[in-house]
């Protein structure tokens, strides 16, 4: 089976557009979660739910494509697909048999900070699971089998999704050259040939360093005994040592942007496709709220602005996107156009741009301010109807943003942004010498030009 690596976690989670009336009022389910933490570093969250006789496991790991060696991207995600392989205990793929065969599920996925595994299980099945899990931290077999078949597995993946798609190296190359110091510039698929330089020695101290109790988070949430989960967790992970060797965490800092960054590259794109990225905070900055519901004002639905702008009314575009991709050191905010035909590239940049000033010089109607806040709001109740919903936001808040409290003030921090909060930030954020633009033109525009 092929394993679904996504850049951002929410990338899981149902996109709604249900209007719900009387919204506004409306209170998250608290989760009265259980934080505790073993000797050997491992910590436990987890929160009883007896409205299904079912049980989410997650475990997330400290460890995300920012951790990649230098010239050896994509190893975090190479190891989110190696630990299904086998184990000490477990066969290649065993995982799938103790979730799929009793009517569950797993995957997982990496991002650029994490990579989290997840179970969906009978709730009977608990303790295998707790079981499988611990096997896999402890007793992964990482040979020269399981390395070179999973590297194919993921160089095939790079070809899929960054290859093959007109518009796949398009994204790729946003995220590469938004970040000039920061390792956020290694795209988390990693690179071909990164990953064909690569020994498995380098695999083994990779794995060494950071797939440890001390760096991983188990998520339990549904159908269980407090205690009972406690004595199993004691049993199967208290027994697995903390290494002796440091857990190294990535220092460096993206330097400010001073002036804008305009770059232009040529694809296999029939149409050409414009990309602005500003950098902004981190995840658990205030203003990341604030940001998160400008997006949804420019790029949420059909009514959105940059759609009934630049594709609607002025046709410039064949689709318009904005995107506030969050993570745990500095985030992205990136607003996409692909062009329609015969329109050029500096028209649409300028009414990116134009929309972009919008929002800085007048504030959000009160409608629209509603109106984008309640698709959030939908989304965020949606996540939390089932229990891996709730295991995946009482992981991000633990993990991405330090403190699993977050998980119950989400709502509130979002319903509390106001219109001049997304002013505010926009003024803030979106300036032009926080700007980098990405022209990507088709390769016969390349040619075109160099045989004028």
């Amino acid at each position: 089976m092929v394993r679904h690596s996504t850049r951002l976690v929410f990338s899981l989670l149902l996109l709604a557009t249900l209007q719900l009336s009387g919204i506004a009022q409306t209170r998250m389910p608290q989760l009265k979660f259980t934080d505790r933490t073993l000797p050997n570093g491992l910590r436990v969250l987890s929160v009883p739910d007896h409205s299904s006789p079912t049980v989410a496991i997650q475990v997330w790991y400290h460890v995300g494509s920012k951790d990649d060696p230098p010239h050896r991207s994509g190893f975090a995600h190479l190891f989110e697909h190696i630990m299904f392989k086998s184990t000490k205990n477990m066969k290649s793929e065993m995982m799938d048999r103790l979730t799929e065969d009793v009517g569950g599920f797993n995957n997982a996925f990496t991002a650029d900070d994490v990579t989290v595994y997840y179970e969906v299980v009978p709730s009977n099945y608990l303790e295998t699971l707790i079981w499988a899990e611990a096997d896999r931290l402890s007793g992964l077999n990482v040979d020269e089998a399981n390395f070179k078949s999973e590297r194919d597995v993921v160089k095939e993946e790079y070809r899929q999704s960054v290859l093959a798609p007109p518009y796949g190296r398009f994204e790729y190359l946003l995220q590469e050259k938004s970040f000039v110091e920061h390792p956020y510039k290694r795209p988390t698929i990693g690179s071909i040939e990164d990953l064909d330089a690569a020994s498995l020695e380098d695999v083994q101290k990779f794995h060494a360093t950071y797939y440890r109790a001390d760096n991983a988070t188990l998520v339990v949430v549904g159908d269980f005994d407090p205690a009972q989960l406690d004595k199993w967790v004691d049993k199967y992970f208290g027994p697995i040592a903390k290494p002796n060797i440091p857990l190294p965490r990535v220092q460096v800092k993206e330097p400010p942007r001073k002036s804008e960054i305009r770059v232009t590259e040529h694809g296999s794109n029939d149409l050409p496709a414009v990309g602005l990225t500003y950098l902004t905070p981190r995840e658990a900055d205030p203003d990341s709220d604030a940001l998160r519901v400008a997006n949804a004002v420019l790029s949420a639905g059909e009514s959105s602005r940059l759609y009934h702008s630049l594709v609607y009314t002025q046709q410039l575009a064949a689709e318009a996107n904005s995107g506030d991709e969050t993570r745990e050191d500095i985030s992205l905010f990136i607003l996409t156009a692909v062009l329609s035909e015969g329109k050029k590239p500096e028209d649409v940049e300028k009414s990116l741009l134009a929309e972009i000033k919008k929002l800085q010089d007048a504030p959000v109607s009160a409608a629209e301010l509603e109106k984008a806040k309640n698709q959030m709001i939908t989304n965020q109740l949606r996540q939390r109807e089932t229990s891996n919903g709730k295991a995946l936001a009482l992981g991000e808040a633990a993990v991405l943003m330090g403190d699993p409290a977050r998980v119950n003030t989400d709502l509130d921090r979002l319903q509390a942004v106001t219109a001049a909060d997304i002013q505010r930030v926009m003024k803030k954020y979106f300036a032009d010498t926080n700007r980098l633009v990405l022209y990507y033109l088709p390769q016969a525009t390349k040619t075109k030009e160099g045989n004028q």
